[in-house]
């Protein structure tokens, strides 16, 4: 007997809104739920305990924005899950959702067994997953010693395991940069940060706090293109880089090292979102999302890091609540006509969301991402294709690193595009 045929005998749970992830943004899409009509929630989170990502970063700099202090990452997560258990909402842990179909049937393999749930609405909240070397293809042996940042910061902060003496990190992410810092802590030497890009991959103040302060190196347009050793890393070779990302001959150097840490970047992990055949934008490596935050296939929606990288775990939580009242709703039977109209990233920004909102909505906050640094520069949202501004404003300074918003006052009924003002 097939799998299929098994299933089929199966007795099927419902629950009005089901959440697929137990970190920052799907807790707070609970929490967004609930008082938003829908009574019967269940969060599903695959590892044994709820908070994701936020159980292993304890350095601060959480809840700034959502509980107006700076708090740790286990902290932020504790509130969270606090906050949950108080509502009554359904939490299944140690439970992996193996399938999710298009009409919101999921297939579920937990603790207690397999079983098959439908849900009124389905958020997506599975976070993202780290690019490793074989991604970004680095020459060279394959010795012991070559972590990705994420996974050195959990076996140093949950396993008290000492990854080695001296460290080199490719890429400056902001979680390679805190580690820089907490190895440091640990009485590791930091060789030095190397960054591909002319500017640095993380937020300003995690460069000043975790480079800066502890004298560590930061060496942009540089880039490993070897790594050397048989058993364990030995040494790493190091190259600058032409304005395409290609090494230059003869810069290259050897940093004698037993460690490297990756921090090349972050995957939003939708392989659920295609199996449910929900369309992906190439540019954020997330689902395009209607200004509810449900994706293309109707009663299903979006949000954190599956979505789009976020530098601050504060703004997926907004956007969890957001994407947990809106899915709610839909949950209820409230219902509208697909959205039409586009939002497309014009010149110099990298990309905007939404990307797809109804004719007529009116006081729509966007987000977007500039794909540059750039200084004094001035942000407009226009109708695409004609001169029409409904938005503008200017900021002191635009960072790659940093999500930004701007507001859309004016009811919108063509196509729009953010961009620099030229």
């Amino acid at each position: 007997m097939d799998v299929r045929a098994r299933s089929s005998k199966l007795s099927v749970e419902s629950h009005d809104v089901v959440i697929i992830g137990g970190g920052p943004a799907g807790l707070a899409g609970a929490l967004g739920a609930r008082p938003a009509g829908a009574e019967d929630v269940l969060v599903v989170e695959r590892d044994r305990t709820l908070g994701g990502i936020l159980n292993q970063c304890v350095h601060d700099g959480f809840g700034l924005f959502l509980y107006k202090e700076t708090i740790s990452g286990p902290e932020y997560a504790e509130r969270l899950a606090e906050e949950v258990g108080r509502e009554g909402i359904g939490v299944e842990t140690g439970a992996m959702v193996l399938d999710l179909s298009s009409d919101r049937v999921l297939r579920i393999n937990s603790r207690s067994g397999y079983k098959l749930v439908r849900a009124g609405a389905v958020v997506l909240a599975m976070g993202c997953r780290e690019r490793t070397r074989e991604m970004i293809e680095i020459p060279g042996t394959r010795p012991a010693g070559i972590f990705t940042a994420g996974s050195a910061q959990n076996l140093v902060n949950l396993q008290n395991v000492r990854l080695g003496n001296d460290v080199v990190i490719l890429g400056s992410g902001d979680i390679g940069l805190i580690m820089a810092r907490r190895l440091t802590f640990e009485g590791l030497k930091v060789k030095g940060v190397f960054e591909l890009l002319p500017w640095p991959g993380g937020l300003e103040r995690n460069v000043r706090q975790c480079l800066k302060d502890f004298g560590i190196p930061l060496e942009l347009s540089h880039t490993v293109v070897e790594i050397r050793g048989r058993d364990r890393v030995e040494s790493v070779v190091v190259a600058a880089v032409d304005g395409g990302g290609f090494p230059l001959a003869g810069t290259e150097r050897v940093i004698p090292c037993d460690t490297l840490l990756l921090s090349v970047g972050l995957i939003p992990e939708n392989e659920l979102s295609k199996r449910a055949g929900v369309e992906l934008s190439p540019k954020t490596g997330g689902a395009v999302v209607d200004e509810t935050l449900m994706t293309s296939v109707p009663g299903i929606f979006s949000c954190g890091n599956v979505l789009h990288i976020h530098d601050i775990a504060d703004w997926a939580s907004f956007e969890g609540l957001a994407a947990g009242e809106a899915a709610a709703r839909w949950a209820a039977g409230e219902r509208r006509e697909p959205d039409a109209l586009k939002v497309s990233a014009g010149a110099r920004v990298r990309y905007a969301l939404p990307q797809r909102v109804a004719a007529g909505a009116k006081d729509l906050e966007l987000s977007f991402r500039v794909a540059e640094p750039l200084r004094g520069a001035t942000i407009v949202v226009r109708e695409r294709g004609a001169e029409k501004v409904l938005a503008r404003k200017k900021f002191g300074r635009l960072l790659p690193s940093e999500l930004q918003k701007i507001k859309v006052r004016a009811a919108v009924d063509e196509d729009l595009e953010v961009a620099v003002h030229e």
